[in-house]
């Protein structure tokens, strides 16, 4: 059984992308199997990074990667009004297109895998992960079950019917990290939950977020088994994970949590063209950017950005936070 970890990513978030490479190496190890899913067709430069990396690949099915991007276009396809509204929006096709092209690792080389978006940093060990997908087949940790107006179009009268207000409030996750099994969205149950879909399903999809409500939906629709740790830890167990969250004490180029180490640091809701800008030398602050910078120059501390003039803050972190949260609907504190 060969264990491994997917990344979502093109160039755009290739400043990000070495870092949690890099801290993969240092917090897990240098040999372990990782796997590129393409946003799109901009891989240049991280084709070029990871020549010296023998342990990444960029997953280059190509028959696979039409397989998901049709199966979404149906999906889509069966939603009332969801076309329309991007239309509006000046948006071509899809909106997001490329972030469903992390539905591939269910039919990549891994036969068990942890997914991560490229705007994380890993800070721990994950056999854990892995040990609880022997028990479960899908593994999360995170706590959007707190809000699920950012996973399902809450306005829409279908939601109920198809899932209990206690399934919604306890089994909805964050599509930014999760673990689970290749195989388990086989042919016959594509067809299924895209005839539910047809029927009247599509309305509860929420349009804003592609990615994190259809595989919330396949999840729970087909009534796979999930664990999120957020839920079932001992309570002095549990740790954010999210860059909203200003409490984490910083040691050693880790993150902890009321003394308890982080798994992973997600800075979700902050711009790749922020980590851009700092990594080209411009004094920007952004909450936890020191721990950044260490694991982007990790291997490379001689292009450590030698920053000249003042430093500006990228917001005041309290409204950086609310309207962070707000626009994500993540609880403060997690």
């Amino acid at each position: 059984m060969t264990d491994g970890i997917y990344i979502l990513g093109n160039d755009v978030v290739y400043e990000q992308l070495v870092a949690l490479l890099n801290s993969i190496d240092a917090n897990i190890g240098k040999d372990y199997p990782i796997c590129i899913l393409p946003y799109d067709n901009q891989l240049d430069r991280i084709r070029e990074e990871i020549k010296n990396r023998s342990n990444v690949e960029i997953f280059a099915d190509t028959s696979v990667i039409q397989l998901w991007d049709n199966f979404v276009e149906e999906v889509w396809q069966a939603h009332p009004y969801a076309f329309q509204t991007w239309q509006k929006k000046e948006i071509k096709g899809m909106h997001r297109h490329g972030v469903h092209r992390r539905f591939c690792a269910f039919d990549g080389p891994f036969d068990r895998f942890i997914y991560f978006d490229a705007d994380i940093l890993v800070l721990n060990s994950i056999d854990y992960i892995f040990q609880q997908l022997y028990k479960s087949d899908f593994v999360v940790y995170d706590f959007q079950y707190t809000d699920p107006s950012h996973v399902y179009n809450i306005k829409s009268q279908q939601l109920l019917n198809i899932f209990s207000q206690a399934r919604i409030n306890s089994e909805i996750f964050c599509s930014g990290m999760y673990a689970t099994k290749k195989g388990i969205f086989d042919e016959e149950k594509r067809n299924l939950l895209l005839s539910h879909l047809r029927l009247q399903d599509a309305e509860v999809l929420y349009i804003n977020a592609p990615d994190q409500t259809i595989l919330n939906y396949m999840v729970m629709r087909s009534g796979i088994s999930t664990w999120n740790f957020s839920r079932h830890l001992p309570q002095e167990e549990v740790t954010g994970c999210c860059v909203t969250s200003s409490h984490f004490q910083e040691k050693n180029h880790l993150l902890y949590d009321k003394e308890v180490r982080l798994t992973y640091l997600h800075y979700i809701g902050l711009s790749s063209k922020l980590f851009s800008r700092v990594c080209e030398g411009e004094n920007i602050i952004f909450p936890y950017r020191d721990i950044f910078l260490h694991y982007r120059y990790l291997h490379e501390p001689e292009k450590y950005p030698q920053f000249k003039k003042q430093p500006k803050a990228y917001d005041a972190l309290p409204s950086f936070t609310s309207r962070v949260l707000k626009k994500l609907g993540i609880p403060t504190g997690v």
